[in-house]
């Protein structure tokens, strides 16, 4: 039994940020119906296309284990369908701009009268206030919530993070709101609005940039790489390049290969528990003595000089010699992985977290797979379904519409009958 088994989610999110969230759920077991526009679907289906006639990757990693319905909530029968999908649903899942349900016809208020357990759950770009209705897409989440600003060189632009904290880390977010509101409802026999902006689940992960806003007030952050080079500090956290965001001295360090290599680079963290393991290391046990070099405070002036002999040692190994060689001695390291590696790595296979999905249109492809492991559990990521292939299933089977019922509304314009629907 899956963990979400017997949870039905109504699917009303495109292209990122909601689809990582009903994904999710549909990894865990929920029954997610993706509900699509006629002839179209979302968006991303036909966004950066790598297999002509197929559904990008872009569509495919971010729905998997769903059922696809076509429908066109304009139309009469539409919105009846729409209905019925609202009240044998436990949560309608949204990224719309806002107020768009509202122009649907299905306001809270509505939604609450059709099911009064239903949960409504929805990411938008700002929460309440002047910017709450402000369209807002990866790039922008990162810079309205703090991580640009801190992201990048002292000397250097503000940057983004290849990793997609604004949207995925949003529908993160927003997943767990809802298990949240599943267990209240389960309390209290009531469904609840679940928000998840975009800005406030970047400001939740760039929390230890807020810690540091508070330490200037005491002073210079001693372990950012500027205080030991002597520039002085502003009034705001400064970006800190590559140093360690825990208070542990740490750099990226060139390995051998690096001339070529645009990733022969490891993280080397020189943390206080372990430096005398450290120095054995790189061949300076005269450091561990040494008052210029053995606490903590004293090392701080001097990082440049000591990350530049760690280096001259890391040079002469790859980064997973690095690794090897560090891990028993607990010194923390960890190589600089490449996409390429990521993809080709045997243990993120085993553990399911890079999974390989066979799709009718574009063949083996690889994917991401559930993070989340529950030991009681086995999660199968199963492929994206295609536009309206699920269609007839989700009307007969969940809706109850059968006969010359079932046939008006296959032929009022309301829904899109896919030619896939009876596809693998």
């Amino acid at each position: 039994m899956s963990a979400l088994e017997g949870i039905r989610i109504l699917d009303f999110t495109h292209v990122q940020s909601g689809p990582t969230c009903t994904q999710l759920l549909a990894w865990l077991g929920a029954d997610v119906i993706k509900v699509e526009r006629p002839g179209s679907g979302d968006a991303t289906r036909k966004q950066l296309i790598d297999v002509p006639g197929a559904d990008s990757l872009y569509f495919t990693m971010l729905n998997h284990n769903k059922r696809s319905i076509e429908l066109n909530t304009k139309n009469v029968a539409g919105k009846e369908v729409l209905k019925r999908l609202i009240r044998e649903c436990d949560v309608l899942v949204e990224n719309f701009a806002p107020g768009a349900l509202d122009r649907m016809g299905f306001s809270w208020e509505r939604i609450q009268k059709i099911n009064p357990k239903m949960i409504l759950a929805s990411i938008k770009g700002f929460g309440k206030g002047k910017y709450e209705d402000c369209k807002v897409y990866e790039n922008v989440a990162q810079c309205a919530g703090g991580a640009a600003s801190t992201t990048g060189f002292p000397d250097g632009l503000p940057l983004v993070t290849g990793a997609q904290i604004g949207d995925s880390g949003t529908g993160l977010h927003l997943a767990l709101g809802i298990t949240a509101a599943l267990l209240h409802r389960q309390r209290t026999g009531r469904g609840q609005k679940v928000l998840a902006p975009m800005q406030d689940g970047v400001v939740n992960l760039c929390r230890v940039k807020l810690r540091d806003q508070q330490r200037l007030k005491s002073g210079p952050l001693k372990e950012y790489s500027q205080h030991a080079r002597g520039m002085k500090f502003g009034s705001a956290t400064p970006r800190a390049g590559n140093d360690s965001g825990g208070g542990q001295p740490g750099r990226i360090l060139k390995c051998k290969g690096w001339e070529t290599d645009p990733n022969a680079y490891t993280y080397f963290i020189t943390q206080a528990a372990v430096w005398g393991n450290i120095c054995d290391l790189i061949g300076r046990p005269e450091w561990k003595d040494d008052p210029n070099y053995a606490s903590p405070e004293v090392r701080i002036s001097r990082l440049d000089a000591i990350f530049d002999a760690i280096e001259s040692w890391t040079q002469t190994k790859t980064k997973f010699e690095v690794m090897d060689a560090c891990n028993p001695l607990n010194i923390p390291v960890g190589p600089i992985l490449s996409m390429e590696e990521i993809a080709a790595d045997e243990g993120l296979r085993r553990s399911g977290t890079i999974v390989e999905v066979d799709h009718p249109e574009r063949g083996k492809y690889l994917t991401v797979g559930c993070p989340i492991k529950l030991s009681e559990v086995n999660v199968e990521v199963k492929r994206a379904p295609l536009l309206g292939e699920h269609t007839h299933e989700i009307l007969s089977q969940v809706l109850g519409f059968e006969g010359e019922e079932l046939d008006r509304i296959l032929n009022s314009g309301a829904v899109g009958v896919s030619d896939h629907e009876h596809s693998g």
